[in-house]
């Protein structure tokens, strides 16, 4: 099930789901409209999963930044958003989408416990320029049935990234050699 807004807000205002900063206006019919914060770490050249990810980060100007198509860049929602009730489903909105934005397709959904500001991986079509704060799309909420635990509590690789999370695959393939078999 989803949340409806009125529910979300009876959820926020008796403590089952945080949202900071919260504006009862960015509230739509089954969502809340999160924004883009004010970094961005830009990941040029080859990436590879074996190895931390060279990135340089940025503060988005006030006036603006143009993403490019050949680059990823990973950003970061400005709410951070909790709860020990509810799953959350993050995605772009139709506006980002018209301007040719993919945002956050990889890992939409924020497990029940997790309590973050969203790692945002951000691609986009054409040059495009993104302002700080600006609307960049729905988050969702989720009632979870049955038993469940809290991520923070089940010592999950990416339950204390604090800030722009950058992938921590290449823990899991620390050691390996090419060719080798999982």
């Amino acid at each position: 099930m989803i949340l409806t807004a009125a529910k979300i807000q009876a959820a926020r205002d008796s403590g089952d789901l945080m949202i900071d900063p919260f504006e009862p206006g960015r509230l739509s019919p089954n969502a809340y409209d999160w924004r883009l914060g004010e970094q961005i770490r830009l990941c040029d050249g080859i990436l590879d999963a074996a190895a931390v990810t060279r990135c340089e980060e940025h503060l988005i100007p006030v006036t603006g930044m143009v993403l490019w198509p050949e680059n990823l860049y990973l950003g970061l929602t400005l709410e951070r958003t909790c709860s020990v009730r509810y799953a959350q489903l993050l995605n772009g909105n139709r506006h980002i989408g018209a301007l040719g934005i993919w945002v956050h397709v990889s890992a939409p959904l924020g497990h029940v416990g997790h309590a973050i500001q969203w790692t945002l991986e951000i691609r986009v079509v054409r040059p495009v320029r993104v302002y700080p704060r600006m609307t960049f799309g729905k988050l969702v909420f989720l009632y979870v049935h049955g038993d469940h635990d809290s991520y923070q509590q089940i010592g999950a690789k990416y339950a204390a990234t604090a800030g722009i999370g950058l992938s921590r695959l290449h823990e899991e393939l620390a050691g390996r050699r090419p060719g080798d078999q999982p």
